[in-house]
């Protein structure tokens, strides 16, 4: 481990949101690397200080009590805002060595009257982002910089953002 993906660990553990009974399973496709292992509730998902794009990602939702599911749309060069997809869909694109530049995460059904979504992304040129929520865009459009990771979890209503 070197002192950049110390860094990390020490920014996740300090900001990484309640514990929930609702889990968040993600997994990138990142340059040079193909798909990754899947992240959960506040991991890291891609790589950083490799400079390496982020060109597709992955999320599915699990929840013991209520109905209900993810929705997510990825701005990728050259294309812009895609579709939304939705539990395990593939957004951005694979084999065609394009980046996303921007993520909208959203709860749907159930789940998103009792919880919100938190994420933030690594960004090319500036590291971590703050928390956003709910589908706001993390990221940039219109700049040409990618992503390198994020992280995902789904926090109680009502409580504060980290």
């Amino acid at each position: 481990m070197d002192a950049t993906d110390l860094e990390n660990t020490a920014d996740r553990l300090e900001s990484t949101p309640v514990d929930s009974p609702v889990l968040l399973h993600y997994q990138a496709h990142v340059e040079g690397k193909g798909w990754l292992d899947e992240a959960h509730n506040g991991s890291v998902c891609g790589t950083t200080g490799q400079s390496r794009r982020l060109e597709a990602f992955k999320i599915r939702v699990e929840s013991p009590d209520l109905e209900g599911g993810v929705s997510y749309c990825a701005h990728v060069q050259d294309i812009g805002w895609q579709p939304i997809f939705g539990d395990n869909e593939t957004a951005g694109t694979t084999g065609q060595s394009k980046r996303v530049e921007a993520i909208r995460i959203e709860l749907t059904g159930k789940l998103k009257e009792h919880y919100d979504v938190l994420y933030k992304v690594h960004l090319e040129g500036s590291g971590w982002s703050g928390w956003h929520s709910n589908g706001e865009t993390a990221g940039t459009t219109g700049q040409s910089r990618r992503l390198e990771a994020f992280i995902a979890a789904v926090n109680k209503k009502g409580q504060p953002r980290p």
